[in-house]
């Protein structure tokens, strides 16, 4: 049986430092089936650059991000398109595939192309929508 895709947008990966809530913890709770998670290899590019430039609390965000990618040893996805971090994720969602996201452009596009999409709830907890 192939592993189901999570792929987690940046926003999604500042959670941990800005809500300090577990969301690889919370992930695992809500997949009922074998999955991998994954990040676009662009999302590390918006992360790295968070540290240097973000405002204080999100660049320790991101610094904690880059720590937990290498941690729970998240899978790259590349891509090697000139297009946006949210237009590369559009792309790969399919039936296999969950976006876990907090963005709401993010969030329409894929509810057009029926994607399962994770969220935060009530900055505590997540759930798919």
């Amino acid at each position: 049986m192939k592993k189901k895709k999570v792929i987690l947008d940046t926003n999604f990966l500042l959670i941990p430092g800005q809500f300090k809530v577990d969301i690889f913890t919370e992930i695992e709770k809500l997949m009922s089936e074998p999955f991998v998670l994954c990040i676009v290899d662009k999302a590390l590019a918006e992360l790295n650059k968070l540290t240097v430039a973000g405002k204080e609390k999100d660049r320790f965000a991101a610094k904690l991000a880059l720590v937990l990618i290498r941690q729970k040893n998240l899978k790259t996805l590349r891509s090697f398109s000139k297009k946006s971090v949210d237009d590369i994720i559009v792309k790969k969602a399919d039936n296999n595939t969950f976006i876990a996201t907090q963005d709401k452009a993010l969030r329409k596009r894929l509810k057009l192309k029926q994607a399962k999409i994770i969220g935060l709830r009530q900055k505590k907890y997540l759930i798919i929508i």
